[in-house]
């Protein structure tokens, strides 16, 4: 087309690190201590009751905090209850590294370059004041990637 780029879609820095911890408060204690990340802010339940899962709609909650370390955002997440993805990787996985968050300017524009690509998302929602699409990019290292957009600071 005319006038369009041809510069192929590239992501922003990485913005997050999200891990799956078994208690959120626990592992924050944890990470201040042992390695100086912190103070984490929160802990807070995030209650999602419209949130896409594997094709499903599911209502579930989580309990998050965050911390700073350098640029990146450190995100603890531990699963409550319902169907999510942190639940599944506690379970296959135990407590780690589960995805690389990438901050986007319009999250709907990024993930139609991922459909482009053949990718849609496993799991995503609107929380408001922000939303989120996690991809399965496990084949190729291991970890899942999240499209952000919206109010994520600390």
């Amino acid at each position: 087309m005319a006038g369009q780029s041809d510069t192929p879609f590239k992501l922003p820095s990485i913005y997050q690190l999200g891990y799956v911890v078994a208690d959120v408060e626990k592992a924050g204690k944890h990470y201040e201590s042992a390695f100086g990340i912190g103070p984490f802010a929160g802990p807070v339940v995030v209650p999602m009751k419209k949130a896409v899962f594997m094709g499903r709609t599911v209502s579930t909650r989580i309990k998050t905090a965050f911390a700073k370390s350098g640029d990146v955002q450190i995100e603890l997440i531990q699963p409550l209850d319902g169907d999510n993805p942190y639940t599944e990787f506690l379970a296959r996985r135990g407590e780690g590294i589960h995805h690389l968050g990438f901050k986007v300017d319009d999250i709907e524009q990024a993930k139609a370059e991922f459909a482009k690509k053949g990718m849609e998302p496993f799991f995503s929602g609107d929380l408001v004041v922000m939303k989120f699409a996690y991809y399965d990019t496990t084949e190729f290292g291991g970890l899942a990637l999240e499209l952000l957009w919206g109010k994520t600071e600390t």
